[in-house]
């Protein structure tokens, strides 16, 4: 009995420390199993680096942008440069300030800006059309000479209708020449003595005489008020209409009143 006792006794103590192991080992497995997990938070880190890391590369183009613009301004076209005053015939002389480009229809054309100060007007001429519109440089010192040269020759009044001479007047006018406007400006200049010009007389006579003063005086470097000094000190020393030339501007001032309305009177006069 003393011998079954011993043998029933040792087992259980061996039952017991294979216990204890197991129970060792399972809190082992525990303690050491959140550690085994912990390795799977950081992996989310690279991600939020790649979120931060776009608009970086979103930034690139705008640095490419302020190429766009590069063109030197143009200052030469057709023989004219910015700056030069030029004559325009259907308005007279104007300041060219700038030649620009821009796109009509889809078409690129290049234009030149003119300013007429006095009219307080600007006006855009495509460069290529310049000659078709009759613009021009400033006359020569020698050609503006000629047309005072002119203002004291004999007034040549035509005796034909004033309609029909208030036509050939206004086409001078707009012809850009000199000094077909300075015939206009001495055929319908009247002296203190000389009858009184008509409305519509006097409306032509001063818009030649405003085209030519200006002209003058550009290329004279004079303000336009001595210009106009000096047309009418020329215009002085033309000589004295006769007769004849009086009878026809009197008769033309009647035709002038007629002719506005109806134009059927006619001022032709006999000698």
């Amino acid at each position: 009995m003393p011998h079954k006792t011993a043998k029933t006794a040792a087992k259980a103590t061996g039952s017991k420390t294979t216990a204890s192991k197991v129970a060792s080992s399972k809190t082992a497995a525990h303690k050491t199993a959140p550690k085994a997990a912990a390795p799977k938070a950081p992996v989310k880190a690279p991600a939020k680096a790649q979120a931060v890391a776009k608009p970086v590369v979103a930034a690139k183009p705008v640095a490419a942008a302020p190429r766009v613009e590069d063109k030197k301004p143009l200052t030469q076209r057709q023989g004219f440069k910015t700056n030069e005053f030029v004559v325009y015939p259907a308005h007279g002389v104007g300041q060219i300030l700038a030649i620009e480009e821009q796109e009509i229809a889809g078409a690129r054309l290049e234009l030149f800006v003119i300013n007429f100060m006095k009219d307080k007007m600007t006006l855009r001429v495509p460069t290529a059309k310049v000659a078709n519109v009759g613009m021009r440089k400033l006359s020569e010192p020698v050609l503006v000479k000629k047309a005072l040269e002119t203002l004291k020759g004999r007034a040549r009044v035509k005796r034909t209708m004033w309609s029909r001479r208030a036509q050939e007047y206004e086409a001078k006018i707009n012809s850009g020449d000199i000094v077909a406007i300075a015939e206009v400006v001495r055929d319908l200049y009247r002296s203190e003595s000389q009858p009184e010009q008509s409305y519509s007389e006097r409306q032509l006579y001063e818009a030649a005489l405003d085209r030519l003063s200006r002209e003058i005086a550009v290329v004279q470097h004079v303000t336009e008020t001595e210009a106009v000094k000096e047309i009418e000190s020329q215009l002085a020393k033309s000589p004295r209409r006769g007769a004849k030339a009086e009878t026809d501007a009197e008769a033309d001032g009647e035709a002038d009143a007629d002719a506005d309305g109806d134009d059927t009177a006619v001022a032709d006069e006999a000698a």
